[in-house]
Protein backbone atom coordinates (compact mmCIF):
# COMPACT_ATOMS: atom_id res chain seq x y z
CA UNK A 1 0.00 0.00 0.00
CA UNK A 2 1.54 3.22 -1.25
CA UNK A 3 1.41 6.57 1.20
CA UNK A 4 -1.36 8.63 0.99
CA UNK A 5 -0.84 11.68 -0.90
CA UNK A 6 -0.98 15.66 0.56
CA UNK A 7 -4.11 15.84 -0.68
CA UNK A 8 -6.09 12.56 0.85
CA UNK A 9 -4.24 13.31 4.14
CA UNK A 10 -5.42 16.98 3.86
CA UNK A 11 -9.13 16.03 3.37
CA UNK A 12 -9.04 13.58 5.89
CA UNK A 13 -7.68 15.81 8.36
CA UNK A 14 -10.61 18.43 7.34
CA UNK A 15 -13.47 15.44 8.15
CA UNK A 16 -11.76 14.86 11.58
CA UNK A 17 -11.86 17.99 12.50
CA UNK A 18 -15.34 19.32 11.89
CA UNK A 19 -17.36 19.72 14.67
CA UNK A 20 -20.11 17.02 15.14
CA UNK A 21 -18.22 14.30 13.33
CA UNK A 22 -17.14 11.51 15.47
CA UNK A 23 -15.15 8.61 14.59
CA UNK A 24 -18.16 6.53 13.74
CA UNK A 25 -19.49 9.65 11.50
CA UNK A 26 -16.50 9.99 9.79
CA UNK A 27 -16.13 6.22 8.78
CA UNK A 28 -20.07 6.01 7.82
CA UNK A 29 -19.70 9.31 5.92
CA UNK A 30 -16.50 7.16 3.98
CA UNK A 31 -17.68 4.30 3.71
CA UNK A 32 -21.44 5.39 2.40
CA UNK A 33 -19.59 8.17 -0.48
CA UNK A 34 -16.91 5.75 -1.45
CA UNK A 35 -13.67 8.39 -0.38
CA UNK A 36 -12.93 11.02 1.93
CA UNK A 37 -12.78 13.19 -1.47
CA UNK A 38 -16.30 12.75 -1.90
CA UNK A 39 -17.48 13.04 1.78
CA UNK A 40 -15.63 15.97 2.14
CA UNK A 41 -17.21 17.31 -1.09
CA UNK A 42 -20.93 16.23 -0.81
CA UNK A 43 -20.39 18.08 2.93
CA UNK A 44 -19.41 21.25 1.30
CA UNK A 45 -22.21 21.34 -1.26
CA UNK A 46 -24.71 20.54 1.35
CA UNK A 47 -25.76 17.71 -0.67
CA UNK A 48 -26.54 15.42 2.37
CA UNK A 49 -29.06 15.51 5.31
CA UNK A 50 -25.98 15.10 7.60
CA UNK A 51 -24.64 18.57 6.59
CA UNK A 52 -27.67 20.17 8.50
CA UNK A 53 -26.43 18.03 11.70
CA UNK A 54 -22.77 19.04 12.14
CA UNK A 55 -21.31 22.29 12.29
CA UNK A 56 -19.05 24.43 10.24
CA UNK A 57 -16.46 22.49 7.76
CA UNK A 58 -13.06 22.69 8.87
CA UNK A 59 -11.67 25.11 6.64
CA UNK A 60 -8.97 24.09 4.28
CA UNK A 61 -6.39 27.05 5.78
CA UNK A 62 -6.49 25.66 9.41
CA UNK A 63 -5.72 22.55 8.72
CA UNK A 64 -3.10 23.09 6.48
CA UNK A 65 -1.51 25.32 9.29
CA UNK A 66 -2.03 22.46 11.62
CA UNK A 67 -0.07 19.91 9.37
CA UNK A 68 3.02 22.77 8.91
CA UNK A 69 2.97 23.71 13.07
CA UNK A 70 3.15 19.58 13.35
CA UNK A 71 5.81 18.93 10.63
CA UNK A 72 7.48 21.90 12.00
CA UNK A 73 7.73 20.00 15.64
CA UNK A 74 8.73 17.01 14.10
CA UNK A 75 5.58 15.54 15.10
CA UNK A 76 3.77 12.81 12.48
CA UNK A 77 -0.09 12.79 11.60
CA UNK A 78 -1.43 9.28 10.93
CA UNK A 79 -4.83 8.87 8.84
CA UNK A 80 -7.06 5.87 9.56
CA UNK A 81 -6.62 3.38 6.32
CA UNK A 82 -3.37 4.49 5.65
CA UNK A 83 0.05 3.16 5.63
CA UNK A 84 1.90 3.87 9.37
CA UNK A 85 -1.83 3.87 11.15
CA UNK A 86 -1.56 0.99 14.63
CA UNK A 87 -3.32 -1.93 13.39
CA UNK A 88 -4.67 -3.10 16.84
CA UNK A 89 -6.32 0.33 16.82
CA UNK A 90 -7.10 0.07 13.44
CA UNK A 91 -9.76 -2.51 13.91
CA UNK A 92 -11.98 -0.91 16.30
CA UNK A 93 -15.75 0.32 14.86
CA UNK A 94 -14.53 4.26 16.95
CA UNK A 95 -10.64 4.08 15.88
CA UNK A 96 -9.89 7.71 15.67
CA UNK A 97 -9.27 8.92 11.99
CA UNK A 98 -6.23 10.70 12.64
CA UNK A 99 -3.69 10.72 15.18
CA UNK A 100 -0.74 13.11 16.24
CA UNK A 101 2.44 11.00 17.21
CA UNK A 102 5.54 13.08 18.39
CA UNK A 103 8.24 10.82 18.56
CA UNK A 104 8.57 7.27 17.01
CA UNK A 105 5.00 6.33 15.54
CA UNK A 106 5.92 2.48 14.67
CA UNK A 107 6.48 1.91 18.29
CA UNK A 108 2.32 2.46 18.37
CA UNK A 109 2.27 -0.96 16.53
CA UNK A 110 4.64 -3.08 19.18
CA UNK A 111 3.38 -5.19 21.52
CA UNK A 112 2.44 -3.07 24.38
CA UNK A 113 0.30 -4.06 27.85
CA UNK A 114 -1.72 -0.58 29.13
CA UNK A 115 -0.89 0.18 32.79
CA UNK A 116 -3.19 2.82 34.72
CA UNK A 117 -4.14 3.65 38.44
CA UNK A 118 -5.00 6.08 40.78
CA UNK A 119 -2.91 9.79 40.71
CA UNK A 120 -2.99 9.93 44.55
CA UNK A 121 -0.95 6.70 44.29
CA UNK A 122 0.65 4.95 47.68
CA UNK A 123 4.39 4.71 47.64
CA UNK A 124 3.79 1.07 47.14
CA UNK A 125 1.43 1.31 44.05
CA UNK A 126 3.91 3.51 42.42
CA UNK A 127 6.82 1.18 43.48
CA UNK A 128 4.46 -2.22 41.54
CA UNK A 129 3.72 0.22 38.25
CA UNK A 130 7.65 0.63 37.77
CA UNK A 131 9.01 -2.48 38.34
CA UNK A 132 5.96 -4.12 36.40
CA UNK A 133 6.91 -1.49 33.45
CA UNK A 134 10.47 -2.13 33.39
CA UNK A 135 9.67 -6.34 33.62
CA UNK A 136 7.54 -6.20 30.60
CA UNK A 137 10.12 -4.12 29.00
CA UNK A 138 12.95 -6.32 29.44
CA UNK A 139 10.43 -9.31 27.67
CA UNK A 140 9.67 -7.04 24.74
CA UNK A 141 6.61 -5.23 26.23
CA UNK A 142 6.23 -1.99 25.64
CA UNK A 143 3.52 -0.02 28.56
CA UNK A 144 1.30 2.59 27.49
CA UNK A 145 -0.10 5.19 30.07
CA UNK A 146 -2.09 8.77 30.10
CA UNK A 147 1.17 10.79 31.28
CA UNK A 148 -1.10 11.18 34.57
CA UNK A 149 0.68 11.92 38.17
CA UNK A 150 0.77 8.91 40.02
CA UNK A 151 0.62 5.53 38.94
CA UNK A 152 0.89 6.52 35.07
CA UNK A 153 4.27 8.36 35.80
CA UNK A 154 5.36 5.64 37.08
CA UNK A 155 4.92 3.25 34.32
CA UNK A 156 6.41 5.58 31.94
CA UNK A 157 9.30 5.96 34.01
CA UNK A 158 9.81 2.12 34.87
CA UNK A 159 9.32 1.22 31.30
CA UNK A 160 11.91 3.69 30.24
CA UNK A 161 14.42 1.88 32.59
CA UNK A 162 14.77 -1.15 30.44
CA UNK A 163 12.99 -0.36 27.12
CA UNK A 164 10.67 2.32 25.72
CA UNK A 165 6.51 3.66 26.41
CA UNK A 166 3.97 5.58 25.04
CA UNK A 167 1.85 8.61 25.99
CA UNK A 168 -1.58 8.69 25.78
CA UNK A 169 -2.78 12.52 26.10
CA UNK A 170 -6.16 14.51 25.98
CA UNK A 171 -4.89 17.64 24.63
CA UNK A 172 -2.63 18.65 21.89
CA UNK A 173 0.94 17.38 21.74
CA UNK A 174 2.05 21.10 22.42
CA UNK A 175 -0.23 21.31 25.51
CA UNK A 176 1.44 18.63 28.22
CA UNK A 177 -0.52 17.96 31.20
CA UNK A 178 -0.11 18.16 34.16
CA UNK A 179 2.26 20.91 33.98
CA UNK A 180 4.60 19.64 35.68
CA UNK A 181 5.09 16.31 33.62
CA UNK A 182 6.44 18.87 30.51
CA UNK A 183 10.04 17.44 30.76
CA UNK A 184 8.40 13.61 31.41
CA UNK A 185 6.38 14.21 27.94
CA UNK A 186 9.48 15.52 25.88
CA UNK A 187 11.75 12.42 27.57
CA UNK A 188 9.18 9.81 26.67
CA UNK A 189 8.93 11.89 22.79
CA UNK A 190 12.55 11.51 22.69
CA UNK A 191 12.87 7.79 23.06
CA UNK A 192 9.30 6.57 22.67
CA UNK A 193 6.47 7.84 21.40
CA UNK A 194 3.49 10.66 22.88
CA UNK A 195 0.23 9.88 20.43
CA UNK A 196 -3.52 11.94 20.93
CA UNK A 197 -6.20 12.27 18.67
CA UNK A 198 -7.08 16.20 19.93
CA UNK A 199 -5.67 18.88 17.57
CA UNK A 200 -2.72 21.00 18.63
CA UNK A 201 -3.80 24.12 21.11
CA UNK A 202 -6.18 21.60 22.54
CA UNK A 203 -5.80 22.70 26.74
CA UNK A 204 -6.96 18.96 28.07
CA UNK A 205 -10.70 19.11 29.89
CA UNK A 206 -12.39 16.73 31.36
CA UNK A 207 -14.44 15.94 28.01
CA UNK A 208 -11.05 15.15 26.56
CA UNK A 209 -9.99 12.16 28.77
CA UNK A 210 -12.07 9.44 27.30
CA UNK A 211 -10.66 10.19 24.07
CA UNK A 212 -7.06 9.34 25.88
CA UNK A 213 -8.28 6.35 27.71
CA UNK A 214 -9.90 4.94 24.45
CA UNK A 215 -6.67 5.09 22.76
CA UNK A 216 -4.59 3.19 26.28
CA UNK A 217 -7.36 0.28 25.46
CA UNK A 218 -7.40 0.12 22.02
CA UNK A 219 -3.36 0.28 21.62
CA UNK A 220 -2.26 -1.78 24.11
CA UNK A 221 -3.03 -6.06 24.16
CA UNK A 222 -4.20 -5.88 27.77
CA UNK A 223 -4.70 -3.13 30.37
CA UNK A 224 -3.63 -3.33 34.17
CA UNK A 225 -5.15 -1.51 36.84
CA UNK A 226 -3.22 -0.79 40.16
CA UNK A 227 -4.86 1.57 43.03
CA UNK A 228 -8.35 2.16 41.17
CA UNK A 229 -10.92 4.09 43.47
CA UNK A 230 -14.50 2.40 43.12
CA UNK A 231 -15.12 5.59 40.81
CA UNK A 232 -12.11 6.59 38.77
CA UNK A 233 -11.02 7.38 35.06
CA UNK A 234 -9.25 3.86 35.67
CA UNK A 235 -12.32 1.78 35.56
CA UNK A 236 -13.45 3.22 32.82
CA UNK A 237 -10.49 2.49 30.62
CA UNK A 238 -10.76 -1.01 31.93
CA UNK A 239 -14.32 -0.42 30.71
CA UNK A 240 -12.83 0.40 27.36
CA UNK A 241 -10.41 -2.07 27.05
CA UNK A 242 -13.04 -5.22 27.81
CA UNK A 243 -14.91 -3.89 25.00
CA UNK A 244 -12.69 -4.03 22.59
CA UNK A 245 -11.86 -7.24 23.83
CA UNK A 246 -8.49 -7.41 25.70
CA UNK A 247 -7.07 -8.97 28.55
CA UNK A 248 -8.03 -7.06 31.76
CA UNK A 249 -5.42 -7.52 34.87
CA UNK A 250 -5.55 -5.89 38.28
CA UNK A 251 -3.22 -5.74 41.11
CA UNK A 252 -5.01 -6.33 44.51
CA UNK A 253 -4.42 -3.97 47.17
CA UNK A 254 -5.16 -3.82 50.88
CA UNK A 255 -9.46 -3.79 51.19
CA UNK A 256 -8.79 -0.91 54.03
CA UNK A 257 -7.59 1.30 51.87
CA UNK A 258 -10.45 3.16 49.21
CA UNK A 259 -7.63 3.70 46.85
CA UNK A 260 -7.59 -0.35 45.86
CA UNK A 261 -11.54 -0.64 46.18
CA UNK A 262 -12.20 -0.48 42.29
CA UNK A 263 -9.68 -2.65 41.52
CA UNK A 264 -10.12 -5.14 43.83
CA UNK A 265 -13.63 -5.02 42.26
CA UNK A 266 -12.38 -6.02 39.15
CA UNK A 267 -10.63 -8.98 40.72
CA UNK A 268 -14.36 -10.19 42.13
CA UNK A 269 -15.55 -9.16 38.41
CA UNK A 270 -12.82 -11.94 37.05
CA UNK A 271 -10.10 -9.95 36.07
CA UNK A 272 -6.43 -11.78 35.84
CA UNK A 273 -5.08 -11.42 39.56
CA UNK A 274 -1.58 -9.76 38.95
CA UNK A 275 1.44 -9.74 41.24
CA UNK A 276 4.10 -9.41 38.74
CA UNK A 277 5.34 -9.75 34.97
CA UNK A 278 4.98 -13.41 34.59
CA UNK A 279 1.07 -13.15 35.36
CA UNK A 280 0.71 -10.82 32.70
CA UNK A 281 3.38 -12.62 30.29
CA UNK A 282 1.46 -15.67 30.62
CA UNK A 283 -1.74 -14.04 29.02
CA UNK A 284 -0.95 -12.53 26.09
CA UNK A 285 -1.23 -14.02 22.38
CA UNK A 286 2.55 -15.22 21.69
CA UNK A 287 2.89 -12.99 18.87
CA UNK A 288 1.09 -10.91 17.02
CA UNK A 289 -0.65 -11.98 13.93
CA UNK A 290 0.03 -10.71 10.61
CA UNK A 291 -2.46 -8.08 10.22
CA UNK A 292 -3.41 -5.73 7.16
CA UNK A 293 -5.41 -2.26 7.44
CA UNK A 294 -9.09 -3.12 6.92
CA UNK A 295 -10.55 -0.86 3.82
CA UNK A 296 -12.63 2.32 4.99
CA UNK A 297 -15.93 0.35 3.31
CA UNK A 298 -16.58 -2.36 5.66
CA UNK A 299 -16.71 -2.47 9.04
CA UNK A 300 -13.30 -4.26 10.92
CA UNK A 301 -14.00 -7.79 12.34
CA UNK A 302 -13.67 -8.38 15.87
CA UNK A 303 -9.92 -8.72 17.33
CA UNK A 304 -10.36 -11.72 19.42
CA UNK A 305 -7.02 -10.89 21.83
CA UNK A 306 -8.25 -12.60 24.22
CA UNK A 307 -9.06 -15.66 22.44
CA UNK A 308 -5.27 -16.04 21.00
CA UNK A 309 -3.78 -18.61 23.36
CA UNK A 310 0.44 -18.58 23.34
CA UNK A 311 1.47 -22.13 22.19
CA UNK A 312 1.21 -24.78 24.36
CA UNK A 313 -0.34 -22.97 27.01
CA UNK A 314 -3.82 -22.81 28.53
CA UNK A 315 -5.92 -20.08 26.88
CA UNK A 316 -5.93 -17.03 29.10
CA UNK A 317 -7.89 -16.03 31.37
CA UNK A 318 -10.96 -13.41 30.27
CA UNK A 319 -12.84 -11.29 32.53
CA UNK A 320 -16.53 -11.83 32.00
CA UNK A 321 -18.54 -8.64 31.68
CA UNK A 322 -20.37 -8.13 34.86
CA UNK A 323 -24.05 -8.78 35.05
CA UNK A 324 -25.42 -5.44 34.89
CA UNK A 325 -28.07 -4.39 37.27
CA UNK A 326 -31.76 -5.02 37.40
CA UNK A 327 -33.25 -2.25 35.85
CA UNK A 328 -36.40 -0.55 37.18
CA UNK A 329 -39.93 -2.23 35.46
CA UNK A 330 -40.26 -0.74 32.31
CA UNK A 331 -37.29 -0.17 31.61
CA UNK A 332 -34.56 -2.10 28.77
CA UNK A 333 -31.97 0.27 28.14
CA UNK A 334 -30.13 2.37 30.41
CA UNK A 335 -28.60 4.54 27.62
CA UNK A 336 -32.13 5.64 26.67
CA UNK A 337 -33.14 5.96 30.32
CA UNK A 338 -30.11 8.24 30.93
CA UNK A 339 -30.89 10.75 28.01
CA UNK A 340 -33.89 11.22 29.49
CA UNK A 341 -32.66 12.22 32.59
CA UNK A 342 -30.29 14.74 30.82
CA UNK A 343 -31.36 18.41 29.92
CA UNK A 344 -29.44 21.38 29.29
CA UNK A 345 -29.43 22.21 32.84
CA UNK A 346 -26.22 20.46 34.65
CA UNK A 347 -27.08 17.34 36.61
CA UNK A 348 -24.84 15.78 39.06
CA UNK A 349 -24.02 12.45 38.08
CA UNK A 350 -24.39 10.74 41.43
CA UNK A 351 -28.08 12.04 40.93
CA UNK A 352 -27.99 9.88 37.27
CA UNK A 353 -26.96 7.05 39.60
CA UNK A 354 -29.98 6.78 41.77
CA UNK A 355 -32.22 7.66 39.23
CA UNK A 356 -31.15 4.76 37.01
CA UNK A 357 -30.83 2.55 39.98
CA UNK A 358 -28.16 0.92 38.14
CA UNK A 359 -24.22 0.49 39.47
CA UNK A 360 -22.07 3.88 39.25
CA UNK A 361 -19.77 1.83 36.54
CA UNK A 362 -22.30 0.96 34.23
CA UNK A 363 -23.73 5.01 34.21
CA UNK A 364 -20.24 6.12 33.95
CA UNK A 365 -19.81 3.52 30.90
CA UNK A 366 -23.06 4.88 29.01
CA UNK A 367 -22.04 8.73 29.64
CA UNK A 368 -18.41 8.32 27.90
CA UNK A 369 -20.04 6.66 25.13
CA UNK A 370 -22.33 10.10 24.92
CA UNK A 371 -19.51 12.26 25.20
CA UNK A 372 -17.56 10.26 22.75
CA UNK A 373 -20.48 10.76 20.64
CA UNK A 374 -20.30 14.51 21.04
CA UNK A 375 -24.13 14.45 22.67
CA UNK A 376 -22.89 15.43 26.40
CA UNK A 377 -20.40 17.40 28.08
CA UNK A 378 -18.60 16.73 31.58
CA UNK A 379 -18.24 19.69 33.52
CA UNK A 380 -16.31 20.80 37.21
CA UNK A 381 -18.03 19.39 40.20
CA UNK A 382 -19.13 15.70 38.27
CA UNK A 383 -22.14 17.50 36.72
CA UNK A 384 -23.04 16.55 33.16
CA UNK A 385 -25.22 18.72 30.67
CA UNK A 386 -26.92 17.70 27.57
CA UNK A 387 -24.75 19.63 24.35
CA UNK A 388 -26.90 21.87 22.19
CA UNK A 389 -27.39 20.55 18.64
CA UNK A 390 -24.77 22.52 16.08
CA UNK A 391 -26.61 25.73 15.12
Amino acid sequence: MTAPDAATVLACLRLARTDGIGPVAYRRLVRTHGSVHAALDMLERGATRISRSIGTLCPRDDALREIDHLQAMGAHLLVHGQPGYPPLLGRLHDAPPVLSVLGDPALLANRMVGIVGGRNASSGGVRMAESLAALLAAHGVDTISGLARGIDAAAHRGAMTAGRTVAAIAGGLDCPYPPEHDALQDQIARTGAVVTEAPLGTVPQARHFPRRNRLIAGLGLGCVVIEAALRSGSLITARMALDYDRTIFAVPGSPLDPRCHGSNDLLRQGAVLTENERDILRELPEFMEETTLFPMQAPPPALAVRGAAPRHETPPRAMPAPPPAPPPAGTDNLHEMIEGFLSFTPSPVDDLVRRCQFSTAAVLTVLSEMEIAGTIEFLAGDMVVRRPPPA
